[in-house]
């Protein structure tokens, strides 16, 4: 299937068990794939019939930094969820959510989860 790809999107959020990550913040790294049939937009060349990739941007971010959660995989869930509601078109989602700052005593790139979601056929998630 067709997809969208979103790499390496940086946010500045409040995520974390520890409270001190709830009142200092930290940055957090997205890499989405949005599964959404393009070959409409392909012949139309209309942005229309698309799903934008900055309209997904704006809102991963919206959804991300609304609340203060203490589980990456709770704020992956609520933006597939917040993404899924926003865009019909897409069909599926793989949201890798990467914590490169950690606070863990260890050399490490990054902490993270990834996760995978489809659209249900009537349109559920």
């Amino acid at each position: 299937m067709d997809k969208i790809l979103i790499r390496d999107l940086k946010v500045f959020a409040y995520h974390g068990v520890n409270e001190e990550e709830k009142i200092n913040g930290q940055n957090f790294i997205f890499d989405i794939d949005a599964f959404v049939d393009i070959s409409v937009p392909c012949a139309s060349d209309d942005v229309d019939d698309t799903v934008s990739y900055a309209k997904i941007i704006k809102e991963t971010v919206k959804i991300f930094t609304f609340q203060k959660d203490d589980l990456l995989e709770r704020a992956a869930q609520r933006v597939a969820d917040g993404l899924f509601e926003r865009f019909e078109k897409i069909q599926a989602l793989r949201i890798l959510l990467k914590k490169p700052e950690a606070p863990i005593k260890a050399d490490f790139g990054y902490v993270g989860v990834e996760i995978f979601r489809e659209r249900k056929g009537n349109g559920e998630k």
